[in-house]
């Protein structure tokens, strides 16, 4: 055997080895080089980027005010591991951890810049799980309800009015509350989130507005209530529709004088508390009946958001399923990618009565029998799969998901006028793939 050789590999070669995104700029900012994982993570393509601007690639959250690549061109200090947002090709925000390095050439003089980025959106998603902290670009959904309602969102979360969510059970009416308080000027102070419906009448004074020492026989020591715990931040009551009349009147006072008494007390207690209250019941149909008072009615009812049911918000159902695809993959470890048409098909055709949380619960479910890296209508609960059924025809786009696909892209052109680069846009895909569902679809 002769003597061994050295292997000398291209530098891209080792670069599209590594699973961190990794760019080069010079020091106009054009990019130089764009590895694999880039393409990966931002969407683009690597004879896309070169040459471009960095920011018109990552379009990211300090590009304009504080970049850090320039930072550290002007600096020589390195930045490690720094957060920041970026907004891939889709659209779509996307949470990164960046690292910069100044290039230099072989007499040490700086001709450009190199910046290494790692994709957080799944440890982003983790502790959002951990916290339950949602931000309005945590909404998903691009139907145009929602859009409508997302176009709302901060001027509503910079407000201080009462808040009056409806929708039906499984909506997603927290994730919205929790985005309107992290949105809000109280987004420092707690979130506290109470279901009227699951407190016994019996114990909900005391829950809401807390005891003093001796108010009671077993009352040993004073505990703070809900409002008191939410001080200074929101506080979320849903199921509000089940409050009795005794609380409601009580409830009506902290609203008009924003004070409350503590079970014992012999004096009010003023409480600085924003809030946001949701119902899947008719509220007026339940002032009608003398269940709910007909005051507090008209004073929580100063700025409503009614959140659609998912059968009428079906555009969102894809993206939901990868939403919720990508948080099981997290949780669970298992490599399973999608769904198989025939699964996205009946998700396209069923009602769900259970709206986003029975959907988020059937991709939980299936994951525990999927070992593939599709799940498919075999890996759908039983009970779901016997209920499925069609929608009515006047709810939203029908039959199987090709014709709700060809229905959706129609709407869209029909509300861009027939512009193909605005309908590429709403919908969130490049107008290459666009002209190719057209002609799929024969809508050319």
């Amino acid at each position: 055997m002769g003597p061994s050789k050295n292997l000398h590999l291209p530098y891209e070669f080792v670069l599209d080895s590594i699973s961190e995104g990794v760019f080069t700029v010079d020091k106009n900012f054009d990019i130089t080089s764009f590895n694999r994982s880039a393409e990966h993570i931002t969407g683009f393509k690597k004879n896309e980027a070169i040459g471009k601007r960095c920011f018109e690639i990552f379009r990211a959250s300090i590009c304009e005010s504080g970049c850090f690549l320039k930072k550290t061109m002007e600096t020589g200090k390195n930045i490690v591991n720094r957060k920041i947002d970026i907004i891939n090709k889709k659209g779509e925000m996307i949470p990164i951890a960046v690292n910069t390095a100044v290039l230099r050439d072989k007499t040490g003089r700086v001709i450009g810049g190199a910046e290494t980025f790692r994709d957080c959106i799944e440890v982003e998603m983790l502790k959002k799980q951990i916290s339950k902290s949602y931000t309005i670009h945590d909404i998903i959904g691009k139907s145009p309800k929602i859009k409508e309602i997302l176009l709302l969102l901060p001027d509503i979360a910079m407000s201080s009015s009462t808040v009056l969510i409806e929708g039906p059970s499984g909506s997603g009416k927290e994730v919205f509350a929790r985005a309107i308080h992290d949105a809000s000027l109280r987004n420092q102070g707690p979130f506290v989130a109470v279901n009227c419906g699951a407190i016994p009448h019996t114990l909900l004074e005391t829950e809401f507005f807390g005891y003093t020492k001796g108010a009671f026989t077993d009352a040993k020591t004073a505990k703070p209530g809900k409002f008191k715990i939410a001080e200074g931040g929101t506080i979320f009551m849903d199921e509000i529709g089940d409050l009795p009349l005794s609380l409601q009147v009580k409830l009506l006072r902290v609203i008009q004088e924003k004070e409350y008494e503590p079970v014992g007390a012999v004096k009010p207690v003023k409480t600085d508390v924003r809030l946001v209250l949701a119902t899947n019941k008719n509220l007026v149909e339940l002032v009608r009946n003398g269940s709910f008072r007909d005051d507090l009615y008209f004073r929580i009812n100063v700025v409503k958001l009614s959140l659609p049911p998912l059968s009428q918000r079906r555009a969102d159902i894809p993206l939901l399923v990868d939403y919720f695809i990508a948080e099981q993959r997290h949780m669970t470890g298992k490599t399973i990618n999608g769904v198989a048409r025939e699964v996205l098909s009946f998700f396209m055709d069923y009602t769900f009565p259970g709206n986003i949380r029975e959907l988020k619960n059937i991709i939980e479910y299936a994951f525990i029998l999927c070992h593939d890296q599709n799940i498919e209508i075999s890996h759908l609960p039983k009970e779901v799969l016997s209920a499925g059924q069609r929608p009515p025809e006047d709810q939203q786009t029908g039959g199987t998901f090709i014709e709700a696909e060809a229905a959706l892209i129609k709407k869209a052109l029909e509300n861009n006028r027939y512009s193909r680069k605005q309908t590429a846009k709403e919908l969130g895909i490049d107008p290459s793939t666009l002209w190719r569902k057209l002609k799929r679809h024969r809508l050319l």
